[in-house]
């Protein structure tokens, strides 16, 4: 059997780094994890090979020597799913899908053969078998949930390590919140399951024994899901197996109330983590309750992001406006939180109601579902009618977007970041620090680009009252021209 795992382009987005890739010569920013985890469940005797199309092109030749092609994507890759499902039919390659993309809107690709939809571990062995006996159906799915324990370690053998920013490992699946927005527990579930120790320190050691050297995403949707789990067996486990690898550094999702742990975020920051993405959504108590993010609420939002920032961990967030509940002041209210947090990378971006959510449901119910949503935070669409005027609501986001992503607001961000954060000692690799992106950065943003001045003065600033800071300064620098790009393509 040859089969052809290939995993769709993703668009020009706030997360695709597109624009920064460029700056380390890298084609993308993570490997196809679920992809790689799913060849390491089908037969050995299987020739398989993977193709990411965002670093190298799907050919003829693949899909000649191909019996199957197994695609597995996110919504946000839809368009480029659809063209590889039309080129494998056309060629007379036999399609299995799965990933979050056609569990929630399966019924839209009738080109693909066979369906495997929610979790691999539970949906996946059954298709096997019924290939055996030569009985495949059409769709398998369940609602189940896996024991990830169980999950055997992805095949790192099938992709260029080269190729990508960042090395990318799953701890958890689930998540004990039920944003209304938010689609995590309709695919994962509210009960944070998590991996062993063991599994992954071996898939660390996998991919480090062929010489990576830099930053791994726990992808997780919360790594603090279940903190005593944590605590007691991961980060103690990371925290060992660091004194000998301390080229690697992580980041990761978590939600706000981390700030209420300081020995948590101290044995993060001493297990690695140096970023940590939150989902602050809005300072607005009404919007908070209206999508019931309960662990936002009576919170100061502010002094929690100062908080993780001084116990080493950069934050980086998520902002939504056009909750039902939001006046025409919401927007000037964003600009004021971001600018005063401190947090340069803060993604903002229009109200979305994914497939499978409360949200999604309420919004059909009430005749205001517009059809289904892009997946890309930051394209200026939404797939609701929002009860602000249209106008407003939209002049009030590119007031937004114009306004943090900036030059002179950007960097006035990183400096009041830098006087907060307190950066970990001994670490030894910072992600897009090498002479290289130093160059390419002087060249393309010091001299030709529209911030050189803003950029020359953040650079002698850091090097004045933050010198350790200098190659994170960059990186930022960097990070800033790739948000700027996205959001004038998209919005501005």
């Amino acid at each position: 059997m040859n089969v052809l795992l290939i995993y769709p382009e993703f668009p020009d987005t706030f997360w695709s780094f597109k624009h920064a890739l460029k700056f380390v010569r890298k084609k993308a920013s993570f490997p196809p994890l679920g992809l790689m985890t799913v060849a390491a469940m089908l037969p050995k005797e299987w020739s398989m090979r993977l193709v990411d199309v965002n670093v190298a092109n799907l050919t003829e030749k693949d899909l000649e020597w191909a019996d199957y092609a197994f695609i597995s994507s996110m919504v946000v890759q839809r368009k480029s799913a659809r063209q590889i499902i039309e080129r494998c039919k056309n060629a007379g390659v036999t399609t299995v899908a799965g990933g979050p993309l056609f569990t929630s809107e399966h019924e839209n690709f009738e080109l693909v053969d066979h369906f495997i939809l929610n979790e691999a571990e539970i949906t996946l062995p059954p298709f096997l078998e019924d290939m055996k006996n030569n009985s495949l159906k059409r769709t398998y799915t369940s609602s189940q949930f896996a024991d990830i324990q169980t999950t055997p370690a992805p095949r790192w053998e099938l992709v260029n390590l080269k190729h990508y920013a960042s090395m990318s490992v799953q701890y958890t699946r689930g998540c004990p919140y039920h944003c209304e927005f938010c689609n995590v527990t309709t695919l994962f579930g509210k009960q944070t399951r998590a991996k062993t120790s063991a599994q992954i320190i071996t898939e660390l050691d996998s991919f480090y024994r062929k010489g990576w050297r830099g930053n791994v995403f726990f992808v997780d949707d919360n790594l603090i899901g279940n903190k005593k789990h944590l605590k007691n067996e991961l980060l103690p486990t990371l925290i060992e197996w660091r004194k000998k690898h301390k080229e690697l550094t992580f980041n990761t999702e978590v939600s706000i109330n981390v700030a209420d742990d300081e020995d948590l975020m101290r044995m993060m920051s001493d297990a690695g983590f140096d970023t940590i993405f939150v989902g602050i959504e809005t300072p607005d108590t009404e919007g908070l309750a209206e999508c019931n993010k309960k662990q936002n609420k009576n919170r100061n939002l502010l002094e929690d992001v100062q908080r993780i920032q001084r116990a080493g961990l950069q934050v980086q967030a998520g902002f939504i406006v056009g909750f039902d509940s939001d006046t025409p002041s919401i927007f000037q209210r964003q600009i004021d939180f971001i600018q005063k947090s401190g947090i340069v990378s803060a993604m903002i971006g229009l109200l979305q109601a994914p497939t499978g959510t409360k949200l999604y449901d309420r919004m059909k119910l009430e005749g205001r579902l517009l059809g289904p949503m892009s997946g890309d935070n930051v394209d200026g669409t939404s797939n609701i009618i929002p009860i602000m005027d249209a106008n407003t609501f939209q002049t009030g986001y590119k007031k937004i977007l114009k306004h943090i992503y900036s030059p002179e607001n950007y960097y006035q961000r990183i400096k009041t970041f830098f006087r907060e954060y307190k950066a970990p000692k001994m670490r030894s690799n910072i992600k897009f620090n090498n002479i290289f992106a130093l160059f390419r950065a002087m060249y393309h943003l010091g001299i030709l680009g529209k911030e050189r001045v803003h950029f020359w003065k953040l650079m002698l600033w850091t090097c004045v009252y933050h010198r350790e800071l200098l190659p994170l300064s960059i990186t930022l620098a960097i990070y800033g021209h790739h948000y700027r790009k996205v959001s004038e393509l998209h919005v501005l």
